[in-house]
């Protein structure tokens, strides 16, 4: 058999999405919707656990703080396994350890065992999101990426949108540990789902010069028309194979050096925002005199509506970059600003909150679908997984400063108005990070072929 030299980057960058992408996507869906629902179950489970270990709002804030303290840990860790030993590996042990770790937050029966289980159980949740955009990213061409990393977070929303429901259906009636042991359990179910059909993604095994015959395998799946074999050579166009774990420095080489830290602190910013939003807003709904079952829906539709937003926005975002990802928040400052200090009535207040919530997490959608594509694949997860992890500064400030705010006697609807800074850091680094991509011409590439930054 005559051996060929297989180009893989220009292989996926000449195809449409096929049967095997929507497969891929549906898989990555599995766990991201049990990824999403068990990371905000506890803000919907925040009453019930306030009403039984008599917890006040600062005490409430550090256990949300916990958990995306161990989300920004396990961010570092798991992706760091994702480019070393792959994706595939590290999306399935990560889903295991998040599913047990679910299951046993629902046995705790104090204040300190429920800040530690948090923790533990955001160290696995912290990878999955950036592993899962890399796997999916490596697979389509590139200008279906920032629409493809939007439609895996879908998946994220609707696990989020699905805790209001679910903890108003069970916790009443069951308790609120029946929630977390729904979550765990459906999330163990979907690891094994994992287990047995999620492949590696090809453009990693080529990167890392792993098995031909295996690469070959993927390829027979993914574009069978190809006919490759073993005995062809893989490349990938513009990148060298990477023997060499990831470094940090690799984050700011090249146009990178700009790149890197505009999109740390949009981050910042926006998970700021987003996690004050997700985990007060059914606490803030209370305290506005809302009934319990409204708090949750309001949340839960707000959070979807967002998801929505985000997916919307993401063709602008393949076609027009980053600049489109500015939309959101540049929408939402004069909607935070009506809230916080025009203090609308009952009926308007409520979907002013929404609108602001949809906005905000609209954004926040937009900033994961701009996280990875800028990184080469041989430090892709690194790239995603550093960004989601240093971003989990703002999701702990989030939570930790509305307990202060709410524990100094702070009017719960003025905290609205303390947020739009954030929409407005977060526009102002997306339209910077635009201006790179376009200007890159006159910025320093110098880099080493194996990191690279891809177009």
């Amino acid at each position: 058999m005559v051996s060929r030299t297989i180009d893989v980057t220009a292989l996926i960058d000449s195809r449409k999405l096929s049967a095997f992408n929507y497969k891929l996507i549906v898989l990555s869906w599995l766990i991201t919707v049990f990824d999403g629902f068990d990371m905000m179950t506890i803000s919907y489970t925040a009453p019930y656990l306030s009403d039984q270990f008599h917890l006040d709002k600062i005490m409430l804030g550090h256990i949300f703080s916990a958990g995306t303290t161990g989300m920004l840990l396990g961010g570092f860790l798991f992706t760091w396994v994702g480019d070393w030993i792959g994706r595939r590996p590290a999306i399935v042990l990560a889903g295991f350890c998040f599913g047990v770790l679910t299951i046993l937050t629902g046995f705790a029966t104090s204040y300190e065992s429920f800040l530690l289980l948090r923790f533990l159980d955001g160290l696995a949740i912290g990878g999955m999101l950036p592993l899962a955009w890399a796997l999916n990213i490596e697979f389509v061409p590139r200008s279906m990426r920032s629409t493809v990393v939007t439609l895996i977070m879908i998946g994220y929303s609707i696990g989020t949108s699905l805790g209001g429901p679910i903890t108003v259906m069970l916790a009443p009636r069951y308790g609120w540990p029946a929630v977390y042991y729904a979550g765990g359990l459906g999330s163990l179910l979907a690891s094994a789902l994992l287990l047995w059909g999620l492949p590696e993604s090809v453009r990693f095994l080529v990167s890392r010069a792993r098995s031909p015959a295996r690469i070959a395998a993927l390829l027979a799946r993914m574009a069978p028309d190809v006919g490759a074999s073993a005995a062809d050579q893989f490349v990938l166009s513009s990148e060298q194979v990477a023997r060499e774990p990831f470094k940090p420095h690799q984050l700011f080489a090249g146009r990178l050096l700009y790149i890197t830290p505009l999109l740390w602190i949009g981050y910042i910013a926006s998970s700021l925002a987003i996690y004050f939003i997700a985990n007060w807003s059914p606490t803030l709904f209370e305290q506005m005199h809302f009934a319990r079952s409204t708090s949750a829906y309001a949340a839960s539709l707000g959070s979807l509506l967002g998801a929505l937003a985000g997916l919307a926005l993401m063709r602008f975002t393949d076609g027009k970059g980053p600049v489109a990802v500015a939309v959101c928040p540049i929408m939402v400052i004069p909607v935070l600003l009506a809230v916080g200090l025009l203090e609308p009535v009952h009926g308007t207040l409520i979907a002013l909150v929404v609108l602001s919530t949809m906005l905000i997490a609209g954004g926040h959608y937009g900033m994961h679908s701009i996280a990875s594509i800028y990184y080469p694949t041989a430090i892709r997860a690194s790239g995603g997984g550093w960004a989601t992890s240093v971003a989990k500064f703002g999701a702990i400030a989030g939570p930790t400063l509305g307990g202060m705010l709410l524990q100094s006697g702070v009017p719960a609807i003025r905290t609205f108005a303390f947020l739009t800074l954030c929409p407005a850091i977060l526009a102002a680094c997306a339209l910077g990070i635009a201006f790179i991509v376009r200007r890159g011409a006159l910025l320093p590439l110098a880099v080493p072929a194996a990191v690279a930054p891809e177009s």
